[in-house]
């Protein structure tokens, strides 16, 4: 068995392996030339001290011992294979769809936007202010959200399914082996859509087919079972049907609901996107003037309790940037975003707070289940109403929104399309707006800085997640009133972020597995 010793050295020791192997080897009492591998197995920063600290753990291998297996990927073709529909290319709906390959089904994958190289274009467009395609742009097209995101890693849901394996399974489409050892692995989005391009010749190679350009517009239902679905006119059948569609395909969700589906209302939250000057945030987390040569940019976790609501950072993006992530030109819409090497000099978060049903009960009576989805879409369109033209988006300074007052100017931005200054609490619903400015108020007396002039908050952060969920059995997976019907990933309600999406449309791919075996497919 290898022995694992965990050192705790200064950044610039922990990435010097001529230091902390002959370190390892004196903790654990051999000799270094008895080192075979020294594999890291963790790393992490720990910045509560004045001078942060890495925590490094080994697993050190010895000549007498065998050495841990390269994991293989073997995908067999699954050709004239029973075929399943795949209904979205995200990180939910591929992952079902090579789970799905492994298990000798073959994947229908039906994607409304485009491949990687066009729709690189089209959101290059919506960056320069240019027209918005609604089913190609930073929602929508080849790898869905998780293409263009920012690839964080981390998952609180690792009890859902082999999350080793799907790490593994990225770094085998080309992600960066040290995903597997850090505590909060990230890709990068400048190097995910290369990722996701692989994982899809993968699934076509295999003998899948993902076929662009091809929203799914409605569903066949006989009976209690849905064997179908529809582009247009066109009708594509298959043995069940994974629907893996996103949190920003809302049309989904209603032509589900007016074909008679069940569908629920969820929590959800929203709220802005604050950005820093990444020196700001590092001179804060790290207690230096610079972070130095071995330090990452300075990430930050917050949250609070504000009247009742939860007030929270999400999606934290050191050395990122914020990007348009509307899916029509009535809304305004940001995200943010880093590239592998985290090397803007902004850094930014989203500012969120829960949004409750009393909040929209207005629309209840209209909309059902569908009336959070329908407060979400008056809040992007309150955004863009007080934003300017095209893809111009309103910001306050920071010290300015917890004062309650306009900006007269705002500071150098990362996000390219423009900001126009507006005082954000005056359109904003009342209730969000009052915890979002308690909580930020709050997040400056926990990190001395974070209130500031320099910092802006922009509008809005309105996809955290969806409001509906599409409820299914929590034995078989399947949807509590229509048979062949699988919900997955964060478009059902089911997970939030790249892996736990990954996790969730495998478990429903082995779901559909069982049911087909028991169909005697």
């Amino acid at each position: 068995m290898p022995k694992t010793v965990t050192l705790q050295l200064s950044p610039k020791q922990s990435a010097d392996e001529k230091f902390y192997i002959p370190l390892a080897a004196r903790h654990i009492g051999i000799r270094q030339s008895d080192i075979a591998l020294a594999r890291i197995v963790k790393r992490s920063i720990d910045a509560r001290q004045r001078m942060p600290k890495v925590n490094l753990t080994l697993e050190i291998y010895v000549d007498t011992e065998p050495q841990p297996q390269p994991v293989h990927f073997d995908y067999p073709s699954v050709d004239g294979r029973t075929e399943v529909i795949v209904v979205g290319s995200g990180p939910a709906g591929l992952f079902a769809a090579l789970r799905l390959i492994e298990s000798g089904y073959r994947p229908i994958v039906l994607e409304r936007g485009k491949s990687v190289l066009p729709r690189k274009h089209d959101i290059a467009q919506i960056n320069r202010n240019g027209a918005i395609d609604p089913d190609s742009n930073y929602a929508f097209g080849e790898g869905g959200a998780g293409t263009f995101s920012d690839g964080k890693l981390f998952t609180r849901s690792k009890k859902r399914g082999d999350y080793n394996k799907a790490l593994q399974t990225l770094v085998f489409h080309g992600a960066n082996p040290e995903i597997l050892f850090e505590a909060h692995p990230h890709i990068g989005t400048d190097k995910l859509p290369r990722i996701i391009s692989n994982i899809c010749r993968t699934i076509t190679e295999a003998g899948g087919r993902i076929l662009f350009n091809h929203k799914v517009s409605g569903f066949k239902i006989v009976g209690r079972r849905m064997t179908g679905v529809y582009v247009g006119d066109t009708l594509i059948e298959g043995a069940a049907v994974v629907l893996a569609t996103g949190h920003s395909a809302r049309d989904i969700y209603m032509s589900l609901y007016d074909s008679g589906v069940r569908v629920e209302a969820k929590p959800f939250a929203m709220g802005v996107r604050i950005e820093h000057p990444q020196t700001l945030i590092d001179s804060i987390q790290y207690h230096r003037a610079e972070r130095g040569e071995w330090l990452p940019a300075a990430s930050y976790s917050l949250v609070s309790q504000q009247g009742g609501r939860g007030v929270y950072s999400f999606c934290m993006c050191p050395g990122g940037f914020i990007v348009p992530a509307m899916t029509d030109a009535a809304q305004s819409v940001v995200n943010g975003m880093s590239p592998s090497g985290r090397n803007s000099a902004f850094a930014n978060s989203g500012i969120v707070t829960e949004v409750r049903e009393e909040d929209y009960a207005h629309l209840r009576g209209q909309w059902g289940e569908l009336a959070g989805l329908v407060y979400q879409h008056q809040f992007e369109v309150l955004a863009r109403e007080n934003s300017g033209a095209k893809q111009v988006a309103p910001a306050q300074r920071v010290s300015d929104f917890v004062a309650g007052r306009r900006s007269a100017s705002l500071p150098r931005t990362s996000y390219i399309p423009g900001l126009v200054s507006s005082r954000l609490d005056e359109w904003i619903p009342e209730t969000l707006a009052m915890s979002l400015r308690s909580g930020i108020a709050s997040f400056g007396r926990k990190m001395k800085g974070f209130v500031t002039d320099e910092a802006i908050v922009v509008g809005v952060e309105s996809r955290t997640s969806t409001p509906v969920r599409i409820p299914r059995d929590p034995e078989t997976l399947m949807h509590v009133e229509i048979d062949g019907l699988f919900p997955s990933g964060e478009g059902a309600g089911y997970a939030g972020g790249i892996v736990s999406a990954a996790l969730d449309g495998e478990k429903v791919a082995d779901a559909v597995v069982r049911y087909l075996s028991g169909l005697g497919r």
